[in-house]
């Protein structure tokens, strides 16, 4: 049994993973936004076979709010065995480049939110001396792109923090995964106009993501084939690169 919390539980691809996890008895501490559809998780994991579930309402952005979460968690938990950091959005670059404000935000929230979490959670598994920490980074954050620098961004800065924390905490014994999903059939991405032989399925990005945390994968491209994808893309010349419309 696995004692897992879950921030952004609500995504597609978070809820999925906690579907695999549920299977196996585990117990949960799910943490969004949105209470209605947190109660609707909760009733879809105990219905796959969770041993427990509590929930915690709560915005990212509100970094006050953080340790009294991991306080709540720990009450309920423990001990966290997996922590899983999903939240976030895909901000209309546009709107970004327009307004300083909404580029903050979005940068808030898929960056610095991310980074207020992992911190957080870092000090505990490392007082704890074991467990699995995972966030949902993005192929995005590999090269700034016109298409989506904001977002790529603040990708970028979850990666690398990700690679400096791993490091600091592989000597405690506790495993950071990078996980950096390529296009995901999600409520995020509909009405996007995505190759659909490029576009996957939230159930089979999330097997993979299940597998990587349990043998503490490092950088998880999911579906694989972005690997290769991305070594590509960062391997074409700033001259030519710039001059693409990607």
């Amino acid at each position: 049994m696995k004692r897992v919390l879950i921030i952004g539980a609500t995504s597609a691809i978070a809820a999925a993973c906690a579907r695999l996890w549920a299977e196996q008895g585990s117990t949960f501490f799910l943490v969004a936004r949105d209470q209605e559809k947190l109660e609707q998780t909760a009733a879809d994991l105990r219905a796959h076979g969770a041993k427990a579930v509590t929930l915690h309402s709560m915005d990212a952005t509100d970094f006050a709010s953080h340790p009294a979460m991991l306080s709540s968690c720990l009450s309920e938990l423990q001990q966290i065995d997996i922590a899983l950091i999903a939240h976030g959005t895909l901000p209309d670059q546009k709107a970004c480049e327009q307004d300083v404000a909404v580029a903050l935000r979005e940068f808030a929230i898929n960056g610095t939110s991310v980074i207020a979490m992992l911190t957080l959670l870092a000090n505990q598994l490392e007082e704890q001396r074991c467990g699995s920490l995972a966030v949902i980074s993005s192929v995005a954050g590999d090269r700034g792109r016109p298409s989506n620098y904001l977002y790529g961004t603040a990708k970028a800065a979850v990666s690398t923090f990700c690679e400096g924390l791993r490091a600091r905490l592989f000597k405690a014994g506790v495993s950071v995964t990078t996980i950096k999903p390529g296009f995901v059939d999600t409520p995020m991405t509909q009405g996007l106009k995505l190759p659909q032989l490029l576009l996957a399925k939230p159930e089979k990005v999330a097997r993979r993501i299940v597998e990587g945390i349990e043998r503490k994968a490092t950088t998880l491209y999911t579906p694989g084939f972005w690997a290769l994808i991305m070594f590509i893309i960062r391997c074409i010349p700033q001259a030519i690169f710039k001059r693409l419309s990607l």
